[in-house]
């Protein structure tokens, strides 16, 4: 079941994020993900229009959307491959239309998801807050 995030779901926000973080990003540096963790706790709350995805009765997923992008997606990894995600994902697309997202290079799980649910490079930049490479992806607009 995919709803709006209440407040009551921030300790399972942190929780998810924190798993699915340690998993995708372990080229981050510690100070920036002890920062980010209080960001998904206090900051981005307020700025995102989050959904949950919920599977045997808790939240073990979520997609934060910053107009048409996706500031984030973060799914518990014991329910990776499972198609939650993309079910995050087309429930936003048949709300809004196509999306766009930033993406690691170096998050090669985020990459082959992003891929198959048909996002395409646009370009690149560098990532100010750990220097790391930021790619750019859209889905096309006849999806």
């Amino acid at each position: 079941m995919i709803r709006q995030y209440t407040s009551h779901d921030n300790t399972a926000l942190v929780r998810v994020w924190k798993a699915a973080n340690a998993l995708a990003h372990p080229f981050l540096p510690d100070a920036f993900v002890t920062a980010e963790e209080a960001n998904v706790r206090d900051i981005y709350p307020q700025y995102a229009q989050i959904h949950v995805i919920e599977a045997d009765g808790a939240v073990q997923g979520f997609i934060a959307m910053l107009g048409d992008e996706i500031g984030g997606l973060f799914l518990n990894p014991a329910y990776h491959g499972q198609g939650l995600g993309r079910v995050m994902v087309d429930h936003i697309v048949a709300q809004q239309g196509p999306l766009k997202v930033q993406v690691f290079e170096q998050n090669t799980i985020g990459r082959r998801f992003y891929d198959r649910c048909g996002f395409a490079y646009q370009e690149c930049s560098i990532h100010e807050a750990t220097g790391e490479v930021l790619l750019h992806l859209e889905m096309p607009k006849s999806l």
